[in-house]
Parts: structure tokens; C-alpha cells; sequence
């Protein structure tokens, strides 16, 4: 997630740093206000905000501070505000949260500790998630101009980053679409590039909550466009754009970003469910519920794919991992997608170590089960394109491929990922439309590998089997 930390006893939290291990109230130890030089007049006072795009969280109660000598300390019971109720899942999503707290009467205070409890963290939408979930908090600028924190909620930055960055070059067959708009009137950007024969969709953040996907297509689009290199593309680059035309969406989400939702929009649609009806009585996509679907599924329908990523991070594995569309028709007609699967993931692996096959997504029990999640975007794109499609999940934990606690997994490490995906779609291009058993030319070590999602970690508890991100039954 993100974190903003402006200037003058601002302190921000979001969760993502400092590790907790309360699973039905966290408590957040915040020592970002200590040791602030302060010209205000006492007594101590502390306001909570969630006011900006992408804040979340409601005051319950704080406690008058405690001064002993030059130190102060208090605390402070919030709430996670819920998602708007989606009539499909049957419930109000939350997890997610964004705070900014305000202090000021500190002018003979040296530290000022405050503890912040999420009283309703076991009412969350994943409350098995938090053993190793990692809270981060900052103080500092006001200014969204540092890259290593969770900050960002838009696409709009991204986007206006790019026309800057490529407006006058000559070489990029670029352009900036709108796709539609969302029911609070955002556009739904996508970022067009390269004449290559074969179609690429990216997307990321369906999920409004999950942040890092948008670092992610930062890091992808910088890599394509050459921003930050003086607008030179390096060979792979140049070569892909070659193969590919490339359709990205920065962010699916917008109005759920700016409202601070975990998985839903202004009205409650979690978009990675409205891609397909599967019940009659619930018709998706639709332009009265998920306009955001609607739009990219309607220009998906006018370009064609031959391959498909969407960009995602899950709150309770601490592993970057690919889903993909097993079980599904397509997958059970032959081994084609099986394959393209498998390989895909090895040179994404081998592209970066943050890549890994063994745990994620245990895959449905049957072609019967998987049926029931054709509204999930890769199952519903792989089968209407017979393309490949994967769906990219991030940790809000640590990565324990490649484990840096101090930090745990950070926009740059995201940045990162996204960028690696050129070299990947360069291996995959001669494979996505081949005929005949191409995969005889792979390797042992490029073959699917069905991943579970049942790993060892301290307090983990597994409870029932979930596919693609479904929230676990709380009385499971």
C-alpha cells in the first residue's frame, strides 16, 4: 500500500512496514512525531485525516496525552471504513487504510509516542493476512515526490508523466487513449505503443487497495518509453516494440483509489468479478455498475489479444506469483496453454529472481469449479481470445524469495517487476499463436508447475481452500 509523511508533526501510516502480529487488533506503535522541534502553543493536540485521494480510516476515540517531563505519549482507536457493500459477493470489503495524523503543542515535547489501534481488524475482509502484514508510517513532506513510499493512488501522475516525457519524440508510435469514463466521471486511460503483429493487454489495479500494481506499470512504461534514460531505449525494448502493440492500463479503479476502497468502485463492484455473467441475476459487465470492465472489454473485443497480464497484490501470501487460467475450457482442450503458462513463468524467473512457481493459487478441483470463475479477468480473457493470461500477484508482506525486512516489498522492487516483463514478452512472441507442440523446444525446467498456497510461516493458519483472491468464509 501507500504512505504519505508530510512536514511540520505530520505523521502518515498505511499497512505495509513495521511488523505486526495482532490478528484482532493491531496496534501501531508510530514514532514518526518524535524527537519534532515545534513553535505551537500546548496543550497537545492530535487530529486524524483521511481527507486526501486514497484516505481511509475513521477516529473512534484517543486518549488526553500522558507528559512525563519532555515525553508525551497517547492513544489513538481507529476504524477500517468498508468498501461499498457488492451485491455479487454478498459483503463490504475493507483492509485497506491510508491515515494522515496531525500534531501540534509539542514545543517542550522531545518525544511524543503515540500508539494507534485498528479496533476492527478482525472484522477485515482478510484477517488471516495480518501475521507479517507490515505497516508503514512516515513523517516528512507533504509534497507525493518520494519514490520509495506507498504514495501514489492515481494514474493520472503516471500518465501525465509519460505524455511529458514522449511528447517530443519521433521514433515511439505512442498515443493516450480514453477508454470511458467511470461513474464519477474519471477517464479510463490506457497507454497505446508499438506496430508489433502481436496484442498485448496490461492491466493493473482492479483493485483499487492494492497499490503496488501501479508501480508496476510505472516501471513498465518508464522501460518502454525510455523516461529516465533520455528517452533511448535499450535493444530488447526496441525489439518488442517491434513485436508487440501494447495496450496499458495504469489503473483500472480510479473512483475506488480516490474513495480508499480495498477491492470495489463507487458502487461496489469488484471489477475482477464483472467480466463474465455467470449469474442470471447479476449481469455483468455493465455500464450502470462497471463501466471501467465494459470499456477495456469493448476495445479488447476491437484489437484482439494474444496475451494478457493483469497486475494484482495479495494481502496473505509473501510471494510474487502467476495465476493462471487453470481448468478452464481452453486449458483442458489441449496442453497449448498449460505450456505457454509454464514457460512464461520460467522467463519471467529468469528475468527476475522476485518470480517464483511454487506457491500461490491452488488451481480449482475441476473444469466445473473453474467455470464458476469465468467473470475473473484472465479466465474470461484466455477463453475469448484463446490467448494466455496470467494474473500477476504482489505481496504486502515481506517477499521471501529475496527477504529484506527492514523494508519488505517496496515500489521499487515493484518498479522492477514491471520493468522485467520486456524481456519476457520477448521470449514468449514466437510461441502465443504457434501451432504444433512448440513445447517439445522447452526445457524440463520450463514446464507448468501447479503452485499451492499452503507454505510454512509463523502464525499462518490455513483455513479453506480459496481461488483467485476470494475472501475465506469467517467461519471457516
Amino acid at each position: 500500500m501507500h504512505t504519505e509523511g508530510p512536514k511540520g508533526g505530520i505523521t502518515s501510516c498505511s499497512p505495509h512496514y513495521a511488523p505486526t502480529r495482532q490478528t484482532h487488533k493491531i496496534f501501531l506503535p508510530i514514532r514518526g512525531a518524535s524527537r519534532m522541534t515545534m513553535t505551537s502553543v500546548p496543550p497537545i493536540k492530535l487530529s486524524i485525516t483521511a481527507s486526501h485521494d486514497g484516505g481511509n480510516i475513521q477516529l473512534v476515540s484517543q486518549t488526553e496525552p500522558i507528559i512525563s517531563g519532555r515525553t508525551a505519549k497517547c492513544t489513538v482507536k481507529l476504524n477500517i471504513k468498508p468498501d461499498v457493500y457488492t451485491d455479487f459477493e454478498k459483503i463490504a470489503h475493507m483492509q485497506y487504510f491510508s491515515f494522515r495524523s496531525f500534531v501540534c503543542g509539542l514545543e517542550d515535547i522531545k518525544i511524543f509516542n503515540v500508539t494507534y489501534v485498528i479496533d476492527n481488524a478482525d472484522k477485515v475482509s482478510y484477517p488471516e493476512a495480518w501475521p507479517g502484514t507490515t505497516i508503514c508510517e512516515t513523517s516528512g513532506s507533504l509534497e507525493p515526490s518520494d519514490d520509495h513510499l506507498w504514495k501514489r493512488n492515481l494514474s493520472t501522475k503516471i500518465v501525465d508523466d509519460c505524455a511529458s516525457s514522449i511528447a517530443s519524440k519521433r521514433d515511439i508510435n505512442y498515443k493516450i487513449e480514453a477508454l470511458g469514463q467511470t461513474l464519477q466521471g474519471r477517464e479510463i486511460e490506457c497507454i497505446v505503443v508499438g506496430n508489433g503483429d502481436k496484442t498485448a493487454w496490461i492491466i493493473h489495479r482492479q483493485h483499487p487497495g492494492e497499490t503496488m500494481a501501479e508501480f508496476f506499470a510505472e516501471g513498465l512504461l518508464h522501460r518502454i518509453l525510455g523516461i529516465g534514460k533520455d528517452g533511448a531505449s535499450d535493444d530488447i525494448t526496441k525489439k518488442v516494440l517491434d513485436q508487440y502493440r501494447i495496450y496499458i492500463v495504469p489503473c483500472m479503479c480510479p473512483d475506488g483509489a480516490v474513495l480508499g476502497h480495498l477491492r470495489t468502485n463507487n458502487v461496489g463492484a469488484n471489477l475482477n468479478r464483472e467480466w463474465a455473467t455467470v449469474n442470471p441475476e447479476y449481469i455483468a459487465p455493465s455500464l450502470e455498475r462497471s463501466p471501467e470492465v465494459y470499456a477495456v472489454l469493448k476495445k479488447m473485443d476491437e484489437t484482439g489479444c494474444d496475451f494478457f497480464l493483469d497486475v494484482h497484490g495479495d494481502e496473505e501470501l509473501p510471494y510474487v506469483f502467476l495465476s493462471g487460467a487453470e481448468k478452464t475450457p481452453l486449458w483442458e482442450e489441449s496442453g497449448r496453454l498449460k505450456y505457454l503458462h509454464g514457460y512464461f513463468v520460467s522467463c519471467y524467473q529468469r528475468a527476475n529472481s522476485d518470480i517464483q512457481k511454487a506457491i500461490g493459487y491452488s488451481p480449482p478441483d475441476s473444469t466445473e469449479d473453474a467455470l464458476k470463475y469465468m467473470n475473473v479477468a484472465t479466465n474470461q480473457v484466455s477463453n475469448r481470445f484463446k490467448c494466455l493470461g496470467l494474473t500477476l500477484e504482489m505481496p504486502y508482506k515481506d517477499c521471501e524469495t529475496n527477504s529484506d525486512p527492514s523494508v519488505g516489498w517496496s515500489p521499487e522492487r515493484s518498479k522492477q517487476l514491471g520493468s522485467s516483463l520486456v524481456e519476457t514478452l520477448d521470449s514468449m512472441h514466437p510461441y502465443l499463436r504457434a501451432e504444433g507442440e512448440f513445447w517439445t523446444e522447452f526445457s524440463d525446467d520450463d514446464h507448468y508447475v501447479e503452485p499451492t498456497d499452503n507454505f510454512k510461516e509463523d502464525g499462518f493458519i490455513m483455513l479453506t481452500k480459496r481461488f483467485y483472491s476470494d475472501v475465506r468464509p469467517h467461519d471457516a
